[in-house]
């Protein structure tokens, strides 16, 4: 049976990763991923750099997804920023006494599907359900469609009141959805639509668009001028720069690799931590991240960077 579980669970992996979905294990019959955090990492393999997350070791190379599945049932996570995925997350109530707060409690409105049902017929606009749809494990609906070419969107979630509406999840960049053929609370995953994935309707998108960014100022730092704060200064600006040039959905990755490099020289006595959190912190912002996230990118980076120190030759 377990044999049977692995095999289903497999097959599902290899599917979603033939489809252009980046894939990685979460844990079996959970929705947690099942890779190791950043206090255990090795620093071996994919992280012989430096620690990397569920997002960036997502994959779609089949000889991996098979090595990693023999291991063990897991459940198929899908990271929705690099496989290009905005997933709208029509949730159900938790228990039958759950009922809408006052904006959606309107006749018909009981769930995320109401919500968007109601949210068409504001914008006159179609059900946008001719797309890929897979049936979560309590009865919600997921719909998957493309993301905006060159826009990274970001989660939100609609029970906090931000994002499309009450019982409206969205998931992308950043974010991950549990894939069809895993099972939750002894419960699966189904594609209920196996449909192509539409692009996201514009008016779904200018809607979950984030407002528009301050204009953005220039990062500038001033080192010495004699031969060692040339050095310093070409390998910060160029730091900084992979940061602020990086594309939608890279730039956390970008903020790591960064910090890395920069953690090495701030180890090696070459740079003060806390000017070049600084820096960092306002190429981050520069591209639209937010602060929290960022500090803990950049912590977290120049702690990788501290285990392999770095000098400037006299």
């Amino acid at each position: 049976m377990t044999h049977d579980r692995n095999t289903h669970l497999l097959r599902a992996a290899l599917a979603a990763a033939e489809r252009g979905w980046h894939v990685f294990p979460l844990w079996p019959g959970d929705k947690r991923p099942a890779l190791h955090g950043e206090k255990c990492c090795p620093r071996t393999g994919d992280c012989a750099n430096g620690h990397l997350k569920w997002e960036q070791r997502a994959t779609l190379d089949p000889d991996r997804i098979e090595r990693c599945w023999a291991h063990g049932p897991y459940n198929v996570g899908i990271a929705c920023g690099p496989s290009n995925l905005v997933v709208v997350d029509l949730d159900m109530p938790k228990s039958p006494d759950e009922t809408p707060p006052e904006e959606w409690a309107l006749p018909g409105i009981t769930d995320g599907a109401g919500v968007l049902a109601t949210l068409c017929e504001r914008h006159g606009q179609p059900y946008p359900d001719d797309t890929h749809t897979v049936r979560s494990w309590r009865s919600g609906t997921h719909l998957y469609f493309a993301a905006p070419e060159g826009e990274a969107l970001r989660n939100t979630a609609g029970d906090s009141g931000k994002g499309l509406g009450w019982k409206i999840d969205t998931r992308a960049a950043g974010g991950l959805v549990v894939a069809a053929g895993s099972v939750f609370g002894g419960r699966p995953y189904e594609t209920v639509h196996q449909a192509p994935v539409a692009s996201l309707p514009g008016w779904l998108a200018a809607r979950l668009r984030p407002a528009p960014l301050p204009e953005q100022q220039p990062v500038t730092i001033a080192l010495a001028a004699d031969r060692r704060g040339r050095w310093l200064q070409a390998a910060v600006d160029g730091e900084l720069a992979r940061v602020t040039g990086s594309g939608g959905g890279q730039h956390n990755n970008a903020l790591y690799i960064a910090s890395v490099a920069l953690g090495q020289l701030v180890k090696g006595g070459e740079l003060a931590e806390a000017e070049v959190t600084g820096w960092l912190l306002s190429a981050a912002i520069n591209v639209g991240q937010g602060e929290r996230e960022a500090l803990r990118t950049i912590a977290s980076g120049l702690k990788a960077g501290a285990a392999r120190p770095r000098t400037v030759a006299a």
